[in-house]
């Protein structure tokens, strides 16, 4: 089990990362816009009515394929919107601000690491009481795993500043 470094907290950005669907779109998209402009240079050269109607086609399902893209997207902006004032009508109701909910899912993700940790203690300590005074390679083992296991349950306690949290002793 790794902790995070001093100081670092987890990632909460509010910008939205580009989604699979919409890279997708773009690559349609540019991939749409190099069959038009193909289109248009064969029939340019050739200059037959059979190019050019390839190059109306192309450039009617490029047409086609912006609209249903730019249609898609602004339509998922919408849907966004409504629901995070969807979410924030029901912060406001229960009286939760945006912000003590970051830090309860912080303080949520940082409680079950701490958990986890205590797990492996208690796994690692039934161990050593099985394995004493027969395996003491597996108990030098278990007690290293304790020992690392301990380093970074104490590490996640500390204060984000980096300093030791009141109470708690400093090697």
């Amino acid at each position: 089990m790794q902790s995070l470094p001093n100081g670092m907290k987890p990632q909460t950005s509010s910008k939205p990362r580009r989604g699979v669907s919409q890279r997708m779109a773009t690559y349609g998209m540019t991939l749409m816009l190099f069959v038009f402009l193909v289109a248009v240079l064969f029939a340019a050269n050739e200059n037959d009515v059979v190019g050019w109607l390839v190059a109306i086609i192309s450039f009617a399902w490029l047409c086609l394929f912006a609209f249903v893209v730019f249609s898609v997207r602004g339509a998922a902006r919408k849907a966004g919107a409504k629901l995070a004032e969807a979410q924030d009508t029901l912060n406001r109701a229960a009286g939760v601000t945006p912000g003590v909910q970051v830090i309860d899912e912080a303080t949520t993700i940082r409680d079950q690491k701490l958990d986890h940790s205590f797990k492996i203690v208690q796994v690692q300590a039934r161990v050593i009481r099985e394995n004493l005074g027969k395996d003491e390679d597996q108990v030098s083992r278990a007690l290293e795993t304790i020992e690392i296991t301990s380093h970074n349950a104490r590490s996640m306690i500390k204060k984000d500043d980096g300093g030791p949290v009141e109470g708690t002793l400093v090697d």
